[in-house]
């Protein structure tokens, strides 16, 4: 039996394992030292890319999204591969989904967009000095590159036009991070 904060797990059992996703159902005692069971959702820790160019315009994905079921405006995100450090997962994430290579990158730190039963580490990034080529996204990506003002980005975020946490969180924190810079 090991220590989880207050739960103490008796037992844990792998329920499902792809390379995206693990799903594992632990035997616990809760809190209140009564026996049951606790789900959770490993998901590989990813990236979420804020892309702005010397005109304080960002470049956004606009995709279908199988698990929401709908289209959605997002920033450039993606999977961490095992040999990849964060920022070179933003950097190739970058440049596969949009065609977009920067020069400057600011780490704005990582966010837990679920905190109950998923566990998905993202981290953050603002990339500037932008050189727009080709995009090459994957098989499974339909992406469709939006450009807009910055400022057109943080009123989506506060009208639930954008609405995948880490994207609404790296530009919100990047309008703090620039301050009166946009």
């Amino acid at each position: 039996m090991s220590q989880h904060g207050p739960w103490k797990i008796v037992d844990s059992h792998s329920v499902y394992a792809d390379p995206w996703l693990t799903v594992r159902c632990d035997d616990v005692i809760r809190p209140d030292g009564k026996p049951g069971t606790y789900s959770v959702v490993n998901l590989k820790p990813g990236v979420s890319v804020l892309a702005m160019d010397s005109k304080n315009y960002v470049y956004l994905t606009e995709e279908f999204h199988y698990g929401v079921g709908r289209v959605t405006l997002e920033t450039v995100s993606g999977g961490i591969e095992t040999d990849e450090s964060p920022l070179l997962t933003a950097q190739r994430e970058l440049q596969e989904e949009v065609g977009i290579k920067a020069r400057t990158w600011h780490d704005l730190g990582h966010c837990d967009p679920f905190t109950a039963s998923v566990v998905s580490p993202t981290n953050l990034f603002l990339a500037c000095d932008l050189t727009i080529g080709v995009a090459t996204p994957e098989g499974t990506e339909q992406i469709r590159c939006v450009k807009l003002s910055f400022a057109e980005a943080i009123e989506k975020v506060m009208n639930n036009e954008i609405t995948h946490a880490p994207s609404c969180l790296v530009i919100l924190k990047a309008a703090r991070f620039l301050g009166d810079d946009f």
